[in-house]
């Protein structure tokens, strides 16, 4: 879709309209960062509104997550065929069509095979 000359017309205009915009959208992004004439932004003021972390803790940081992560407690008792917990429970996530797919193969297996010949 989006191919009419109204919707054409639309995103060129808006693309001109953001080149029209774009410098007085990098003043007042530079006059809320705090930046000095010369391009260096002073951060003692940004100190005040929010906490500045250097890239070299940002670096290490997901190396510590990742040990909390491996020691999470995740389902081991689920049966990986039929997704039931040690309780007879599906997952949260699992869409009721789905769990009843899975009963209908669990039962459809469970039957027997009738005796071929005549039954009296």
């Amino acid at each position: 879709m989006a191919k009419s000359l109204r919707s054409k017309r639309k995103r060129k205009m808006r693309a001109e309209k953001r080149k029209k915009n774009a410098p007085k959208e990098l003043a007042r992004l530079k006059s809320v960062l705090g930046m000095n004439q010369s391009g260096d932004i002073n951060m003692n003021d940004i100190k005040e509104i929010a906490t500045v972390v250097s890239s070299e803790k940002l670096q290490q940081k997901p190396a510590a997550e990742n040990d909390d992560a491996s020691s999470m407690d995740v389902d081991k008792k689920r049966n990986k065929k039929t997704f039931l917990d040690e309780h007879g429970q599906y997952p949260l996530w699992m869409h009721p069509r789905q769990r009843k797919k899975i009963k209908y193969q669990l039962k459809k297996k469970g039957k027997s095979k009738r005796p071929k010949g005549l039954v009296w």
